[in-house]
């Protein structure tokens, strides 16, 4: 994906933009004006056989709902109806959640494949591309002591779409490599016996979420620098969060959320192939500790704006 000329409409609307999230101008140059310019090449495309939809993957705190909130305020000031949803929204009910997460060695009632409601997700993203709104369950992370619960529905007309969540991508491995990999051991030192009894677990389930990469146009990633960081970055917006009266999880449970973030599908099995797929991937961003963005260190493929699917 080629530079982009100095001065462009975006970089004009990006300057007299008012009210946006506090996000790094590094983050904003290396990924949301790419984002929005790769949106609107599709939107104004004849050609385009679809209303494009953009996989966006980042693990906890790494500022995606901030990044989302500039995108849709950034495509607003284009003309450009842009809605950002996040994979969590369609977290299966409490009960469901509870009996498909029982026993796992996380003590999570959500977050881990197989948590989402997968069926309900495409049925809405097939209405939205017939022409209808986008319609989503709204999920509470705030509800029943922090684990979490559907309140309430969002519909809302959109042009184009991106859809976020730290599991954005990730592909299964399949019974024999995952066993190959677990004889090896290569990457998976960091977890308990009883995470890694309960890793083909989490492979099997993923499978499930083939048919949502496919429907996605092409994949964006907010990688960080260390994998050490999310768990910083979580806790740090937590502190923040406190400090203004709206804290609301303990430090066990959110330990617990961020370790299953990581561990459910450990990085170096499920988040590094992501950066090989450059017929898949289409730009993002590494973030430091300050969460400052540098560009990608791969080439990613120039034909990239126009593959049909991620899956």
């Amino acid at each position: 994906m080629g530079p982009e000329p100095a001065g462009d409409l975006w970089e004009q609307r990006l300057a007299h933009a008012t009210d946006l999230p506090p996000l790094h101008p590094s983050l904003l140059q290396t990924v949301a004006l790419p984002m929005l310019r790769r949106l609107e090449r599709a939107l104004r495309d004849p050609a385009t056989p679809r209303p494009p939809l953009l996989a966006l993957n980042g693990p906890v705190g790494a500022g995606k709902t901030s990044l989302g909130r500039v995108l849709e305020r950034l495509a607003a000031l284009g003309g450009l109806r842009i809605t950002v949803a996040s994979i969590d929204d369609v977290y299966l009910p409490a009960a469901q959640r509870h009996a498909v997460l029982a026993g796992n060695p996380f003590g999570v009632s959500r977050v881990p494949p197989g948590s989402h409601d997968l069926p309900l997700l495409l049925t809405a993203l097939e209405d939205w591309r017939a022409g209808g709104p986008l319609r989503l369950p709204h999920f509470d992370k705030t509800l029943a002591g922090g684990e979490g619960d559907r309140t309430g529905w969002s519909e809302a007309p959109a042009d184009a779409l991106v859809l976020e969540g730290w599991l954005m991508g990730c592909r299964s491995l399949g019974p024999l490599a995952l066993q190959e990999r677990l004889r090896s051991g290569v990457g998976l030192e960091e977890l308990t016996p009883l995470e890694l009894e309960w890793l083909p677990r989490w492979d099997r389930n993923l499978q499930a979420y083939e048919a949502v990469w496919g429907a996605c146009d092409g994949l964006w990633l907010l990688r960080p620098e260390r994998w050490s960081l999310p768990r910083r970055w979580r806790f740090q917006a937590e502190a923040r969060q406190r400090r203004r009266g709206g804290g609301w999880l303990g430090a066990k449970q959110l330990e617990a959320l961020v370790r299953s973030s990581l561990h459910s599908l450990p990085p170096a099995l499920y988040q590094d192939p992501l950066m090989e797929r450059q017929e898949q991937l289409e730009g993002g961003g590494i973030l430091d500790g300050q969460r400052r963005c540098h560009p990608l260190p791969v080439q990613v493929s120039a034909s990239a704006s126009a593959s049909s699917a991620i899956g």
